[in-house]
Formats: C-alpha cells, sequence, structure tokens
C-alpha cells in the first residue's frame, strides 16, 4: 500500500498543483519590494521606513507558516489555502486604498500571513506523499516561491509602470481569488492512515540514538535560520534599491532579482538532489557555506555585468537552504507534526528575512552605503555556519545519525 500512494503518479501530478499554487500564492511577499521605490516616492520616507512594509510582511508570513500549518495538519492543506487566498486579497484591496505608511505597513501583516499558507504548509503536504524522493520534491515545492519572485516582478512591471503600486495591488488582489482557490481544490485527497502509520514509524527509527532530542534540533535549526535568512535577505530584499543608487534603475533591480529568484530555482533543484544523496544536514552545511562566499562578492563589484554575474551567482548558491530546514524537519520528525514543525522553522527563516530586510535598510541609513549592509549579512552567515557545522560534527558521532545523512 505504501509503495503504491508514495512516490506515485499522483505524488507528482500533487507536486505540480502544489508549484502553481506556491507560484500565485507567494507573491505577497515579492510585490512589496517591486513597489518599495515608488511606495518611497509617494510618502516621502527614508530607506529604513520604506522598509517596514516588507518587514510585518514577512512578520505575517512567518506567523502563517506556523499556524497555516497547525490548521493543515487538522482540516487539511485545501481549507488553510482558501482561507488564506481571501485573507491576500482582503490585505492587497485594504493597501491599495490607504493613505498613511504606517496603516499601509501595519496591512502587510495581513498579506504576508495569508501568503504563509503557500510555503511550508504546502511543503509539508508534499513531502508526505514522497520517501524515495522527498529530497527533489521539497526542492521542487520550495521552486514555487522564487518562481514567484522571478515572473510576478516581470509580470508586473507594465501594470506598475502605468498604474502605480495601487493599480499592482488591485490586480493582485483579484488574480488571488480568481487562481488561488480552483487550484487549492485539486488538494482535497489526504494520504491513507496506514501510510502515515508507516512513515511515522520510519521516523521514529530514523530518529533514534541521534545526538540532539527533537526538541533541540527544532531550536538549532530555528536559530540557524534565523542567521542565514539575515544574511540571505541583503540581496533579494535590497537589490531595487541598490541599482537605483547606482544609477541603474528600478527595472534593472527587478531583472536581476528575477535572475537570482530563477538561478534559485535550479539551486533548489539540485539540492534536493543532493539531499537524497548526502541527507539534508549535510546539504544544508554546503548551501551556507556558498552563500558566504557569494554574498563577499557583491562587495568589490558595482558595474551592471559584475551585478548581474553576482546576482546569478549568488541565486545559484543560496537557493537550496531553506528547503534543507524542512528536509531535515521531515527525516527526524513525525509526518502527522509535519505541518507544525516545518511551519515552525520556516516561521523562523522568514523572521531572519524581515529582520535582515529591516536591518539592511537600518544599516544603510547610519553609513549611507550598502556595503556595511552587505558586511553585516556576512557575519551573520558565519553564525549560521557555526551552528549547522557543531550540529553536522556533533551528530557524526551518532551511527544512527551517520545513517541518517547517508540515506
Amino acid at each position: 500500500m505504501t509503495d503504491s500512494v508514495l512516490d506515485s503518479r499522483y505524488s507528482w501530478f500533487r507536486l505540480a498543483v502544489a508549484v502553481l499554487i506556491a507560484t500565485v500564492g507567494n507573491v505577497g511577499m515579492w510585490a512589496v519590494i517591486v513597489v518599495m521605490p515608488d511606495i518611497q516616492a509617494e510618502f516621502s520616507v527614508d530607506r529604513a521606513t520604506t522598509s517596514v512594509p516588507y518587514v510585518l510582511t514577512m512578520v505575517g508570513f512567518g506567523l502563517g507558516n506556523y499556524y497555516f500549518g497547525k490548521i493543515g495538519d487538522r482540516l487539511g492543506i485545501t481549507k488553510s489555502l482558501i482561507t488564506a487566498a481571501v485573507i491576500i486579497a482582503v490585505g492587497f484591496a485594504a493597501s491599495a486604498v490607504s493613505g498613511d505608511i504606517y496603516v499601509l505597513s501595519f496591512i502587510h501583516i495581513l498579506i504576508g500571513f495569508g501568503t504563509g499558507a503557500s510555503f511550508g504548509p504546502l511543503i509539508a503536504d508534499v513531502s508526505q506523499w514522497f520517501q524515495r524522493r522527498r529530497g527533489i520534491a521539497v526542492g521542487i515545492a520550495a521552486s514555487g516561491n522564487y518562481l514567484s519572485g522571478a515572473v510576478w516582478p516581470l509580470l508586473l512591471g507594465g501594470v506598475l509602470s502605468d498604474y502605480g503600486w495601487r493599480g499592482v495591488y488591485w490586480a493582485l488582489a483579484g488574480c488571488t481569488i480568481a487562481l488561488l482557490i480552483p487550484l487549492s481544490l485539486l488538494l482535497r485527497r489526504k494520504v491513507p492512515d496506514e501510510v502515515t502509520a508507516h512513515v511515522t514509524a520510519v521516523s521514529a527509527a530514523k530518529a533514534g540514538g541521534v545526538a540532539f532530542s527533537p526538541r533541540t534540533m527544532q531550536w538549532l535549526l530555528a536559530i540557524a535560520g534565523v542567521a542565514c535568512c539575515v544574511a540571505m535577505s541583503m540581496p533579494q530584499v535590497h537589490i531595487v534599491s541598490f541599482c537605483v543608487d547606482l544609477g541603474f534603475g528600478p527595472a534593472v533591480g527587478a531583472e536581476m532579482l528575477s535572475l537570482m529568484l530563477l538561478a534559485g530555482v535550479a539551486s533548489r533543484m539540485v539540492s534536493g538532489v543532493l539531499a537524497d544523496e548526502i541527507g539534508g544536514v549535510a546539504t544544508l552545511l554546503i548551501g551556507s557555506t556558498l552563500q558566504c562566499v557569494a554574498l563577499f562578492l557583491y562587495l568589490p563589484f558595482d558595474g551592471l555585468v559584475s551585478l548581474y554575474i553576482v546576482s546569478l551567482v549568488f541565486g545559484l548558491s543560496q537557493g537550496g537552504i531553506v528547503p534543507s530546514y524542512a528536509i531535515i524537519v521531515r527525516e527526524y520528525m513525525p509526518p502527522n507534526e509535519a505541518g507544525e514543525r516545518v511551519g515552525f522553522v520556516m516561521m523562523a527563516t522568514i523572521l531572519g528575512m524581515a529582520l535582515g530586510g529591516w536591518m539592511s535598510g537600518w544599516v544603510y541609513d547610519l553609513t549611507g552605503s550598502y556595503q556595511w549592509a552587505f558586511l553585516n549579512g556576512i557575519a551573520w552567515n558565519f553564525l549560521n555556519i557555526a551552528i549547522i557545522g557543531f550540529f553536522f560534527l556533533r551528530g557524526k558521532g551518532s551511527p544512527t545519525l551517520r545513517s541518517a545523512v547517508a540515506s
């Protein structure tokens, strides 16, 4: 029964639907980046204040990952996604009529909260339909988030130039309802109870003898997730503003963001395959190290061609990091807790993005340069490498962890 359900043709169909849902549902966390320069110009505020809508979007996004994960564990992913679609649409519509930067910022919590259902909870749902190819499946599902960031900035560019950022938000309110709800209805089927019981037994056997308790492991992953995503947020959140400062304009910045995220899609695919071979812990350590190297490359280069190349390298380096956290959780945690546990760790990574997005703007305002903001990201990246490296080296003493990492 297990072999006929997990890694089946239906599993791959469900994965394809999940990618479409993620591409639409994650637009909330990318739209605010694209319209950030227009919002700054309209409200005449500094760069740190302009970053607040993004920060609160990510706060809501993190909370949405956790709470929609819990809802998904109990009521199913379809009900979670439909509820989230309504919340996102209301948030975009309310933002489009707001007349104050602080009201606008507060509403972005709502947009982020609804958006959260299309990331961690959706990845957790997909992971329950795979066992042998769970790594690549999680990598593909997580790529929907980056596909969203690669596709929507390009699609919204014309709307932004013709109708402004408010027109963009009205368009997104309608698209969310029209696309997300029908797609969500395709995911009503649930994993049979006997399959869930089998996978629970496998996870329990793999977790036995691990060098850390599940609770300690979860918190270590959460702290590491905050650190890596503070670093990751510097290019992702500020690349458009960075290009504007250099005189290249917001359209070039949007292209670099799209290039970065498309490269991240490729990175997530490769990391998923790698995780199926060497495990999530080793894959995460490799990705974190490569991200740190890529961040260093932003320091000496500020030319147009060189920034395109560095953004490509950065995307290829960091794309597989966040999915690796989900893979590690699923390697050692029961599947009936997948939504909540994956959601918790994803919440930590997202809060790291929120903190980093604001912190980079704050450092810029203090120094007048993004150079120190990149250095700040690099410092946080070193903290992430230290935690994951400690986890990996400590775990090498456990026969069970060695076999888990190699499986």
